[in-house]
């Protein structure tokens, strides 16, 4: 992101089209360096599961991990108003050049995750090992590849790596975006009455979904995932708006970023009822963002923890192929059956993997893929600037 103003060459200044709105300053490494610690919760997510003997229950904590991808839609939702505010209220937004953005955003990562759960599918074939055909159809890797997995009831799991499903949701906020600028963004909306219609909208729809699929909305996934992202991403760009209407200190702001983590790591330890830890999400994102502006020289800014945020997407998306070869590879070599449960220090060694390869992915597939896109279909125009988000 570039600056809120350009001098011009007659020496007064003027308004960057996709600057941030004023409030927030154009980096926000809090929000960048807590997404790796999101990332990293689903991974032990995942990871508990393979290791819970059956009946048996994990740390409340780490289960309540998967509730990270909430908390990544309203992320989204605010970063996204943060990113495009400006040109959303000038007049300026282009939707064709967002979606553009998004995808080089998205796509590079998630096509390489495909890929090899392609060779995964086709090297359980070629060695003889049983899989759930149902969950690897053709057409499911097609609504895959396309990101639509989540936008209709699915009768049968869509395995081809699972995570994306949130990409099927994310893609389908990110083509209805003019919609949530319309009543989040345009000048002269009210942040309030944007948050209480984002928490009308969450009641409603969980409400509508537990008595549809007798579930709640925050297990939404393969199941009109999408219904999950509405409310909370218009929740972050809700609270974006108030963010920028508020001002406090650097004590202040402070001590409700910590204490607003230490109270949202409390809810999920004594597995407290979802929606209120969606909404206590909600607030630490506003939290430290305020602490962002307020704080200079966070702990946040250091550059490795930056590069783990920015790897946090490919840590995302990579864990669970790697887990499935990796299950896979040891019944084989143990003569045991896949389903086996993972010990402690197995886990540990696969996490170290995983890590390295997420990094990976990042530095030699996702960034120079996502450059390259950029480069060929969002050249420079009068109306935008080069590093939109």
């Amino acid at each position: 992101m570039n600056s809120a103003l350009r001098r011009k060459s007659g020496g007064g200044a003027e308004a960057v089209p996709n600057a941030s709105a004023p409030g927030f300053p154009d980096r926000l490494p809090a929000l960048t360096g807590i997404r790796f610690w999101l990332a990293l919760g689903v991974v032990l997510f995942h990871y508990q599961l393979n290791m819970t003997p059956e009946g048996g229950t994990g740390l409340a904590l780490i289960e309540r991990a998967r509730l990270a991808v909430d908390f990544f839609f309203i992320l989204s939702g605010f970063i996204l108003a943060h990113v495009y505010g400006r040109q959303i209220r000038n007049g300026t937004y282009n939707h064709k050049r967002f979606l553009i953005a998004r995808l080089a955003r998205i796509y590079p990562a998630h096509l390489a995750m495909m890929v090899l759960m392609a060779f995964i599918v086709l090297a359980a074939i070629a060695l003889g090992q049983p899989f759930a055909a149902d969950s690897y159809s053709l057409p499911g890797f097609a609504s895959a590849l396309a990101l639509t997995h989540a936008w209709f009831p699915a009768t049968v799991p869509n395995e081809w790596n699972g995570p994306s499903w949130s990409l099927s949701a994310e893609w389908a906020a990110y083509l209805a975006f003019p919609v949530f600028a319309f009543i989040g963004l345009r000048s002269g909306r009210r942040p309030w009455m944007v948050i209480g219609l984002s928490v009308g909208l969450f009641l409603v729809i969980d409400g509508l979904y537990r008595w549809i699929f007798k579930d709640q909305l925050t297990h939404a996934e393969l199941v009109l995932g999408v219904l999950r992202i509405i409310p909370e991403f218009l929740f972050g760009i809700g609270l974006y708006q108030l963010g920028c209407r508020i001002r406090c200190g650097r004590r202040t702001a402070t001590l409700a970023a910590i204490g607003s983590l230490f109270a949202l790591i409390c809810l999920m330890a004594i597995s407290a009822d979802e929606r209120l830890i969606v909404a206590a999400s909600g607030v630490v994102v506003l939290a430290l963002a305020l602490w962002d502006r307020a704080e200079d020289d966070s702990v946040f800014n250091h550059p490795l923890l930056l590069e783990a945020g920015e790897a946090s997407y490919a840590l995302y998306l990579v864990h669970l192929p790697l887990l499935i070869i990796w299950k896979n590879g040891m019944a084989m070599l143990g003569g045991i059956d896949s389903t086996y449960r993972m010990s402690a220090s197995e886990a540990a060694l696969l996490l170290v993997v995983t890590l390295a390869s997420a990094f990976a992915l990042h530095a030699f597939w996702e960034r120079p893929a996502r450059t390259l896109v950029r480069s060929l279909f969002l050249t420079p125009s009068p109306n935008s600037a080069k590093g939109q988000s």
